[in-house]
């Protein structure tokens, strides 16, 4: 391996001239690979791409690097600084060429991407043998400093010359590492006085990333501050050096690029991707696929799962013009007995959501939630420090042993649940911080157990005030059902039964990590299992076999996709949430405090509007229909009584009969029943043809009250009268589900009224 370039520069960063021929070789081989206009013209494109958009800093993926020549590759790994300083005189000769003006405006870097083996780091492995080397470190941003000014260049006007001249300024950050006095010059060469033009500043970050408790400070400038913020997960890629300190030396890592890790921005979409998300948009029961495919392998908990895909894709926010915001961030909080699942499901939702802060109740306090002022060792002032709240903004909160937390830090996240932000007004500071977040809370009852002899509101032992601001709370109680506990042992036993593809039995885990992990580069994107629509293994899911489940990849991709949607209510939705609003509010009157979980109020109708919206968006639908704001009254029902509303248990008893049915009467086996496969058509079309279907049966109906000689307000038994409207309609019979419709359609014109089994004209 040849030796590492040696250069010495002056003060003005002029090469000597010992080492100029030897430099001038390395620029040429720079400057070769970089002008590749004769092969694949990956670079140059990338150069004119940067030249269009008047950015400085070219991303070079060292692989490449290694590929074509293998002794630079290792060289910019070990001795970076002489190194980068060639290749960037490469960029700005190949900068010149293309457009010189441009040229002169700036100075131009290079950013490096790719794999860096032994030298993917974190904070905990970076040792001190790897100082003066290029190295990518990989860990979670704490916090963020102050932008700071820093002078790299002061223009200077000379009166009698009438000339200008210019000064640079380094420091202990630059790759040159040669700190040049930051007095400006007064006098020329000649003794001529010197007047300051303008002085050119850039602006650097500090942030200390880690996620475990060692943590090293990155020094960013120019296009690479503020790239990042607090709670985001990034790599970076840079020297690692040492700064001299008052007492002893400060090791820091300047950055040479940065490139988030967010989950969301690991997606990689493709037109086929776009195809499948709209196709199985038109599916007939996509809410309650996807509901499904949400944490497969815990059992049972169906309307919590329901919830937990409102949370992900939540509602429309909408800012009035008197500035009045209407929040769109859907809350839930879970509260049963112990070994129910509750916290599965909060690890769950970690491990999906793109944006989200995990923490507990009893490691959290009011200001680590919301936000903190601290004394900045730095400048010596007083600065906010953002809490769990500020860094989900845009994203999900994930709290779990909700009730260990004290009544006065519960008060404090009050107006961040409603709102959306934070106030602050201490020692001196005001501030108003944004916290746009949903809240996903687990707690244990007041009597570690739920005391069924109590009701909820004792159970609970929280503030109405905070309560009314879940829009769901779910109490998940661990029921004594002999039929249930045996599902569930075997849900459980399929889980520790279930091994990977490829793992034979009783194999070892390997203790290292995999090559992907030793990449800045999306390998999941590439991979055959992204691509899969359908889980292919359900061994350790608590599915039946003959149901299918989502990839939780495809969920991603899907839920990404429908957030960025904003629909909008439709007529009938509207008047429909209106009815059962009043309905709520007459149900909660009349209920006792040991049926209800939570006091109906006013936001109980922001919640409608905000699970009608939710539910809406997992058609890929621009319009809340009927049929949304009735699934997410059924489950606003259930939250709040703890029970299932009457049309929404007569609609899975005929389901299931329905299911039932189809497999007795399919030839296939159970496995190649496909029901997950029923994809509707036009969206349009079929509302007009149910609607259709749904008259025609009403006028049989009419018909058959006639024929019978039944009269109004008089009960009649509901089958006798399917029956006979069934012989009226000869080869034209009608579903279940075109019978439902069209007494929905009667009874919201007060023509029937239906009760358990019998039916009434009125």
């Amino acid at each position: 391996m040849a030796a590492a370039i040696t250069t010495k520069m002056n003060a003005f960063g002029m090469v000597d001239k010992a080492d100029e021929n030897r430099m001038r070789e390395i620029i040429q081989e720079y400057l070769n690979f970089l002008d590749d206009s004769g092969e694949e013209r990956v670079y140059i494109n990338r150069i004119e791409d940067m030249i269009r958009d008047e950015t400085a800093r070219l991303i070079v993926d060292i692989n490449d690097v290694r590929l074509k020549m293998k002794e630079r590759a290792n060289l910019l790994l070990t001795s970076f600084v002489d190194e980068i300083i060639a290749f960037e005189h490469a960029l700005k000769e190949i900068v010149s060429k293309l457009d010189p003006d441009y040229a002169k405006e700036k100075d131009f870097c290079i950013g490096f991407e790719g794999s860096f083996a032994d030298r993917h780091l974190n904070p905990r492995t970076l040792k001190s043998s790897f100082l003066g080397n290029l190295v990518c470190c990989e860990g979670i941003v704490t916090r963020c400093s102050l932008v700071r000014p820093k002078i790299v260049k002061s223009s200077h006007f000379c009166p009698a010359t009438k000339k200008i001249m210019e000064k640079k300024y380094t420091d202990f950050t630059s790759y040159e590492a040669i700190p040049t006095s930051n007095a400006y010059p007064k006098e020329d060469e000649n003794k001529n006085p010197l007047e300051t033009e303008f002085g050119k500043c850039e602006l650097p970050e500090s942030a200390p990333p880690g996620s475990l408790p060692r943590n090293i400070d990155i020094i960013a400038d120019e296009d690479l501050a503020d790239r990042c913020k607090p709670g985001d997960r990034i790599q970076v890629i840079g020297l690692f050096r040492v700064l001299p300190n008052k007492q002893a030396g400060i090791s820091v890592l300047i950055a040479n690029n940065v490139q988030l890790m967010s989950k969301d921005l690991l997606l990689n979409f493709e037109p086929e991707d776009i195809k499948q998300i709209r196709k199985m948009s038109r599916h007939k029961d996509i809410f309650e696929l996807l509901a499904r495919s949400l944490a497969p392998s815990i059992y049972g908990h169906d309307e919590v799962k329901k919830a937990v895909l409102c949370l992900l894709l939540g509602g429309c926010e909408k800012i009035l013009e008197n500035g009045t915001r209407l929040r769109g961030d859907i809350n839930i909080l879970l509260i049963g007995d112990p070994s129910v699942a509750k916290s599965q499901i909060l690890r769950y939702v970690i491990h999906a959501a793109p944006r989200v802060v995990a923490t507990t109740g009893r490691g959290s306090s009011g200001v680590g939630l919301t936000a903190a002022v601290l004394h900045d060792p730095d400048t010596g002032e007083r600065k906010l420090e953002a809490g769990a709240m500020v860094l989900a903004d845009r994203g999900i909160v994930c709290i779990d042993e909700f009730d260990k937390m004290t009544d006065i830090d519960r008060t404090t996240i009050h107006e961040v649940m409603e709102q959306g932000r934070i106030s602050i007004s201490k020692a001196g500071i005001q501030a108003k911080l944004n916290a746009r977040c949903s809240v996903l809370a687990a707690a244990n009852p007041v009597f570690g157990r739920y005391n069924l002899y109590k009701n909820p509101m004792e159970n609970i032992g929280m503030q109405d005030s905070l309560l009314s601001r879940f829009d769901l709370i779910f109490v998940m109680l661990d029921e004594h059902d002999v039929e249930r506990d045996r599902m569930l042992a075997e849900s459980v036993l399929k889980l520790h039964r279930y091994r990977a593809q490829g793992e034979s039995d009783g194999a070892v885990q390997p203790m290292g990590t995999t090559l992907e992990n030793r990449t800045t580069f999306n390998t999941d994107g590439s991979s055959e299992n992204s691509k899969e629509i359908y889980e292919k293994n359900r061994e350790w899911t608590a599915m039946e076999e003959r149901e299918k489940i989502l990839s939780t990849h495809f969920i991603r991709k899907y839920i990404y996709m429908a957030k960025e949607l904003k629909p909008v209510l439709s007529e009938e939705a509207s008047t429909f949430i209106s009815e059962r609003y009043t309905e709520l509010r007459s149900a909660d009157m009349g209920r006792t405090d040991m049926e209800r979980t939570m006091p109906v109020t006013a936001r109980q109708l922001e919640t409608l509007i905000r699970l009608s919206t939710a539910i809406a968006k997992s058609r890929l639908a621009k319009i809340i229909e009927l049929k949304d704001a009735k699934k997410a009254y059924e489950l606003l029902y259930f939250a709040c009584f703890k029970e299932k509303s009457k049309e929404r248990l007569e609609y899975e008893e005929h389901k299931q009969k329905r299911q039932q049915s189809n497999i007795r009467n399919n030839s296939k086996s159970p496995n190649e029943v496909e029901i997950d496969e029923e994809i509707e058509g036009n969206d349009e079309q079929e509302s007009t043809t149910t609607k259709e279907t749904s008259t025609r049966a009403s006028r049989y109906g009419k018909r058959a009250f006639d024929d019978l000689n039944i009269s109004a307000n008089e009960l009649a038994n509901l089958e006798e009268i399917e029956k006979y409207i069934q012989k009226l309609a000869e080869n034209q019979p009608f579903t279940k589900d075109e019978f439902k419709a069209a007494y929905d359609q009667l009874s919201g014109e007060n023509i029937i009224f239906i009760d358990d089994e019998q039916i009434m004209l009125i």
